[in-house]
């Protein structure tokens, strides 16, 4: 799911977490099938809104999520952001958050909506950033015993500036119309695992008030935010915070940053990037990280030179409430350590309801509670998945036939995310009000010999995954969502 596994396997094996990454697992979600299109719009209304969420560094240890355990951060390079955009169409109001973090456990989202009753939904989401604090718990110490990273403190300093942002958004709120950009930019991405697949578009929404002006952008592109690598001891927010800024010096307006498609491993690791005097840039280094952000900020300008205009109104919310089986041996027992703060639920294998699990179901089979949902702004429909699916699952591009090193090679092939989703536009929201992993399409699930592609040893991503049954579970849901 979340980040990668530097040292994970050989030390989950050696009976240790030291090599605890990426993924954040289990909690509650809410909702049943919502929706109701109510007409009669008074047209669309939008504000932006942000709020500092940088921890502070040096009074106690600040853990950077996202790859290896117990990275302490000793500075902060740039800061984590939260950024909100609040839209209306005279008769709902929604909020779309975006914060510079590794991810966001459902019932963390759960209690930001609470404290905001007047809006008709709420969608959080993480950039998916691996350069910031430890926002599930899987990156923390590791001796005496493995311990979670989450500073409980600066978890309650990052819901307030959630609900200041969001406030801020909807104080800002003024009417305005709206203009879609999509190009596809490959050159920016890599992908780290077989069959090679890339989500190449990158989506730009730009709102005009009546007087002409840009009042804000939003950016929508499926990468993970992991150029600095494993090495950097630095808070940062990546290249987002780069191409935000760009952007936002550029055209004088607000910018919000969302990520999409990122399982895969769709990263920005690996990509060649070149200084602009040629000199080629190593991973790792600010300097490329910035130049990636500066790159990605200019193909936005493309996107926003072609871009059309677009009906935004009415808005529409149907969300889902998931139970998914969690049979990562890992994750259960980080549950078990305290590593993860997550309830769990009795597996029964309706994915539709589950009972809590309490200390004495150790043994049964269980699951987490979570969350998918369709988001149509007129013309535009998104899609907001819980974790980092796959891109072969939502663009329709699952090996078949399956590689004979699969797993599951007689699994029917899920219903792809976008083939859902009717709208004139399409988009993703990834890590959508919850973070549970990896989402993979099952017929490539490969954790046995003999592996895929003759490799001699498993591709990442199952060890980030809660399970195999994932991406069937979510993508049926998102189908029934749909109404196909």
């Amino acid at each position: 799911m979340m980040c990668r596994m530097v040292g994970f396997v050989s030390l989950v094996l050696a009976g240790t977490w030291a090599g605890i990454i990426a993924q954040e697992v289990l909690g509650p979600a809410k909702l049943g099938v919502a929706a109701a299109v109510q007409q009669g719009s008074a047209g669309l209304q939008v504000g932006f809104g942000e709020a500092d969420a940088t921890p502070r560094v040096g009074e106690k240890p600040v853990y950077l999520a996202g790859f290896g355990r117990d990275r302490k951060a000793t500075g902060v390079h740039d800061p984590i952001m939260v950024r909100a955009v609040v839209l209306s169409d005279g008769s709902k109001r929604i909020a779309l958050v975006s914060v510079d973090v590794i991810g966001l456990f459902h019932d963390f989202v759960l209690g930001v909506r609470k404290q905001l009753p007047d809006f008709h939904y709420v969608m959080i989401s993480s950039t998916h950033n691996h350069e910031g604090p430890d926002t599930l718990g899987l990156w923390g110490p590791t001796t005496p015993l493995p311990r979670s990273g989450v500073d409980p403190e600066y978890m309650k300093f990052l819901e307030q500036q959630i609900l200041a942002a969001v406030r801020e958004a909807n104080t800002r709120r003024a009417p305005a119309t709206a203009r879609i950009g999509i190009v596809q930019a490959p050159e920016l991405l890599h992908d780290g695992r077989e069959p090679y697949v890339l989500h190449e578009d990158l989506v730009v929404l730009e709102f005009i008030s009546p007087e002409g002006k840009r009042s804000g952008i939003l950016v929508q592109w499926n990468c993970h935010p992991e150029t600095l690598d494993s090495k950097n001891t630095l808070v940062s927010a990546d290249f987002v915070g780069y191409t935000v800024e760009a952007l936002r010096k550029k055209h004088g307006s607000p910018v919000a940053y969302f990520t999409g498609t990122v399982g895969g491993l769709l990263t920005s690791l690996d990509v060649p990037i070149k200084s602009e005097s040629g000199e080629e840039l190593k991973d790792g280094t600010f300097e490329k990280t910035e130049r990636y952000g500066v790159l990605l900020a200019g193909r936005c300008d493309e996107a926003l030179s072609k871009a059309q205009p677009v009906r935004l109104t009415p808005i529409e919310v149907r969300s889902k409430q998931v139970f998914l089986p969690m049979t990562n041996k890992v994750y259960k027992a980080a549950q078990t350590l305290g590593v993860l703060d997550r309830p769990s639920f009795l597996w029964t294998g309706d994915p539709n309801r589950a009972e809590p699990a309490t200390p004495q179901d150790a043994e049964k089979p269980q699951c987490i509670r979570s969350e998918v949902g369709i988001l149509k702004l007129g013309e535009v429909e998104a899609a907001m998945i819980p974790g980092e699916i796959y891109p072969e699952l939502v663009l329709g591009k699952v090996q078949d036939p399956p590689d004979p090193g699969s797993d599951y090679p007689d699994a029917p092939i899920e219903p792809a995310v976008y083939a859902q989703l009717t709208g004139r536009y399409r988009m993703i929201f990834g890590l959508a009000n919850d973070e549970i992993g990896y989402i993979l399409p099952k017929r490539q699930w490969d954790e046995k010999p003999p592996f895929c592609y003759g490799r001699k040893k498993a591709q990442y991503g199952e060890i980030n995954s809660i399970g195999p049954d994932a991406g069937p579970i979510l993508c049926e849901a998102l189908k029934e969502l749909a109404g196909k």
